[in-house]
C-alpha cells in the first residue's frame, strides 16, 4: 500500500472502528469480570454465617480468603502462556466453567481444611483470567484508547460489589435455612453456577484475535494491526528472558503490590468492618457495602477518561493509591462510628477502585507483544502475595486485639509508598503517545 492504512482513514471512521469493537467485547467481557470477582469476594458476605456456623476463627478465614491468591500467584503465569497456545476463546471458557463449579462447591464446606483447598483451587481457575483479559484487550487497543478501555472492564470490580453486596445480603437472610441449607450455602450456589452457562457463551462468542472477527472489514484489520504494530517498535523488553532482569517489571511489583493491597482489604473486610461499626443486619450491611463501590465506579470512568484526554499516567494512578490510604486511615481512627466508617470506606473504595484500571497502562509501555503473555501474569503474581497478605493481616491482628484498626493503619501506610513508588516510573515512557 502507498500510504499506511490508518493515514488514510479519517478520525471519524478510526472512531468508529473502536466503538464497534468496544460493543462486540465489553458486555460479554464485563459481565464475565462481574461475577469473576463476586466469586472472589463473596466469602466476605459469608463469614457472616459461615465462621459462626463452622467454628471458624478470624484467623482462619483469613488465610482461607487469602490462599485464593497464593495459587494465583503460583499459576498466573503458566495460565497466561497456556492462553497463548491454546487461545483467548477456548483457554478462558475453561476457566469460567471450572471455577463456576469450584465456587459453587464451596457450599459444601464443613472444615477448615476443607475450605483452604477449595479456595486455592479456585485460585488456581481464576488465575489466567484477568491477565488474559488485559492481554487480549492489549492486542485489541493502542495506548492512547487503553485507559478508558481498561476501566469499562475492571469497572466490573466496583460493580459487583453494588450488586453483590446487597444480592448476597438478600440472599443470606431471604434463603436462610430453606431446603436444609444456610444462607450462605445458598449464596455460594446461586452465585456460581451461573458462571458454567457465561463459559459456554465465551466459548461461542469472544474471537481469538483481530484477524479473526468476521465482524470487522478488512480495512479495519489493517488500520488496528498497524496502530499496535507502530507501538511496539518503541517497547523495551522484547524477549521473556528480559523481565526479569528489567528494574521497571521490578518496579511496577511493588507498586502493584500497593493496589492488590488497597483492592483486597476493600473486598474481603468491608462487610465486616461495616458489620462491627454497628450495623446489625446482613441485609443493611449489603446495601451499605455497595455505596463505597458505586462510588468507585463513578470514580474510575472518570480517572480513566481524564486519563486518555490528558495522555498522563502516573498521577492519574498515584493520587487514586493515596486516596485509598487514607480511606483506610479515617476507617481505623473510629471503628465504631458508622459514620466515620462509612466515609473513610467510601474514599478508600473510589481510590482503589481507579487504581486498578490505571496500573494496568503501565506494563504494556515496557512490554513488547511477545513478552506481554509472562510480563503481565508475572506481575500479576507477585502482586497476588499482597493479595494474601492484606486479609490475613487483619485476620491475625483481629484475633490477637478484637480491633482491625492496627492493621489498617499499616496498610495504608504501604499504600501511600506505593503511590511514591508510582512517581518513580518514568513518565516519557508511559505516558500514551497517541491515541
Amino acid at each position: 500500500m502507498p500510504r499506511s492504512a490508518i493515514a488514510e482513514a479519517s478520525t471519524a471512521e478510526v472512531n468508529d472502528c473502536y466503538r464497534t469493537i468496544t460493543w462486540r467485547l465489553m458486555p460479554l467481557l464485563f459481565v464475565c469480570y462481574i461475577f469473576a470477582h463476586l466469586d472472589r469476594i463473596n466469602i466476605g458476605f459469608a463469614k457472616l454465617q459461615m465462621t459462626q456456623d463452622l467454628g471458624f476463627s478470624d484467623s482462619v478465614y483469613g488465610l482461607g480468603a487469602g490462599l485464593f491468591f497464593v495459587a494465583y500467584a503460583l499459576f498466573g503465569v503458566p495460565s497466561n502462556l497456556a492462553l497463548e497456545r491454546v487461545g483467548p476463546r477456548r483457554w478462558i471458557a475453561l476457566l469460567m466453567l471450572v471455577w463456576g463449579l469450584l465456587s459453587s462447591a464451596l457450599m459444601l464446606v464443613h472444615s477448615a481444611s476443607g475450605f483452604y483447598a477449595l479456595r486455592f483451587l479456585l485460585g488456581v481457575a481464576e488465575a489466567g483470567f484477568f491477565p488474559g483479559i488485559l492481554l487480549l484487550l492489549n492486542r485489541w487497543f493502542p495506548a492512547g484508547r487503553r485507559g478508558q478501555v481498561t476501566a469499562l472492564f475492571a469497572i466490573a470490580v466496583p460493580m459487583a460489589g453494588v450488586i453483590g453486596g446487597p444480592l448476597s445480603g438478600w440472599i443470606l437472610e431471604r434463603f436462610h435455612d430453606l431446603g436444609g441449607l444456610r444462607g450462605w450455602q445458598w449464596m455460594f450456589l446461586i452465585e456460581g453456577l451461573p458462571v458454567v452457562l457465561l463459559g459456554l457463551l465465551v466459548l461461542k462468542a469472544l474471537p481469538d484475535s483481530i484477524e479473526r472477527a468476521h465482524w470487522l472489514s478488512a480495512t479495519q484489520k489493517v488500520q488496528l494491526l498497524q496502530a499496535l504494530q507502530q507501538e511496539e517498535q518503541r517497547k523495551s523488553i522484547t524477549r521473556v528472558g528480559d523481565i526479569l532482569q528489567d528494574r521497571h517489571v521490578w518496579l511496577l511489583v511493588g507498586v502493584y503490590f500497593a493496589v492488590m493491597l488497597a483492592v483486597n482489604t476493600i473486598a474481603f473486610w468491608m462487610p465486616t468492618l461495616i458489620h462491627h461499626a454497628g450495623i446489625a443486619r446482613d441485609s443493611q450491611v449489603g446495601l451499605l457495602s455497595a455505596l463505597p463501590y458505586l462510588a468507585g465506579c463513578l470514580f474510575m470512568l472518570a480517572v480513566g477518561r481524564s486519563s486518555d484526554r490528558l495522555g498522563e499516567r502516573r498521577w492519574h494512578l498515584a493520587v487514586p493509591l493515596l486516596m485509598s490510604g487514607a480511606g483506610l486511615a479515617l476507617t481505623a481512627m473510629a471503628p465504631q462510628n458508622p459514620w466515620l466508617v462509612m466515609f473513610g470506606l467510601v474514599v478508600a473504595g473510589m481510590g482503589a477502585s481507579a487504581a486498578l484500571p490505571m496500573f494496568w497502562q503501565l506494563p504494556p509501555a515496557f512490554l513488547a507483544s511477545s513478552t506481554q503473555a509472562a510480563g503481565i501474569a508475572l506481575i500479576s503474581s507477585f502482586g497476588s502475595v499482597a493479595a494474601f497478605l492484606a486479609p490475613y493481616l487483619i485476620g491475625v491482628v483481629r484475633d490477637a486485639t478484637q480491633s482491625a484498626s492496627l492493621a489498617l493503619y499499616a496498610l495504608a501506610l504501604l499504600i501511600a509508598l506505593g503511590a511514591w513508588l508510582v512517581l518513580r516510573v518514568p513518565a516519557l515512557i508511559v505516558n500514551p503517545k497517541e491515541k
